[in-house]
């Protein structure tokens, strides 16, 4: 079982139906989720983007906001859904604690990685906001080297699909699942697993990333006593893999 892990949320996963702000029954959902890793002694990391608030690369597309202040803008977006998701954990009575890349005492603490991985071991979520407080860089790549940072043996990033395809299974009905996949085939164009720095961190760290579907529910439980087989793994193959 993985005692240490990570698990990466889209903004996007939080919102309404009409795709912005916070729907606060899946912040419910996701708390009950995150609750029976912490009862079974798993330490848990969490890294939240900012997508259902605002995206740094879509507010600066036009060029009337310079791609700099618009990804601090998303940086921004992250602590709110932090914030939102410390609350809900919370609310099931979890201990919490929400460490920010940029500095807002006020709301939560800075990042300091030996205060993090105190606060895991006593038990306590930690979540991880203002992505990497350098804009340029999306929050999977944050959640990768926060992963990498506190020592975590497996990235969960939780989606709303079941896995890794060939192509995107939403457009296409012949898209095929991969099950299995090397760092390298993950980086292949039409296989979007999570940008190019993220997945090259992961294997120069040889951190595994397993790709889930956060709704189904029971899933991240299963996924940390070993059992990928409603999902796909990002991992470095051995000889006689598939």
């Amino acid at each position: 079982m993985s005692k240490r892990i990570l698990v990466k949320f889209s903004g996007e996963a939080l919102a309404n139906k009409d795709g912005h702000g916070i729907d606060t029954s899946v912040l419910k959902y996701i708390a009950e989720e995150i609750k029976e890793l912490v009862e079974e002694g798993v330490q848990v990391g969490i890294v939240v983007g900012g997508g259902n608030i605002i995206r740094g690369v879509n507010a600066s597309k036009d060029g009337i906001i310079r791609r700099t202040s618009a990804d601090h803008m998303g940086m921004l977006a992250t602590v709110i859904n932090a914030v939102a998701m410390q609350e809900a954990l919370e609310h099931f009575g979890l201990k919490v604690r929400v460490q920010s890349a940029i500095k807002m005492q006020e709301i939560c603490e800075p990042f300091l990685v030996r205060r993090a991985q105190r606060h895991l071991e006593k038990g306590r979520v930690v979540i991880f906001a203002a992505g990497t407080g350098n804009p340029f860089f999306t929050t999977d790549t944050a959640a990768t080297l926060r992963a990498v940072e506190i020592g975590a043996s497996l990235l969960i990033k939780a989606t709303k699909v079941d896995g890794v395809y060939d192509k995107d299974p939403m457009k296409y009905k012949d898209a095929k699942k991969i099950p299995v996949l090397s760092y390298e085939m993950a980086l292949e164009d039409n296989i979007k697993v999570m940008d190019d720095t993220a997945i090259a961190l992961a294997k120069d760290n040889s951190l595994p990333i397993v790709v889930c579907d956060m709704f189904q529910k029971g899933n991240l439980k299963r996924i940390i006593e070993g059992d990928y087989s409603s999902c796909s793994i990002v991992k470095k193959l051995n000889e006689g893999d598939s």
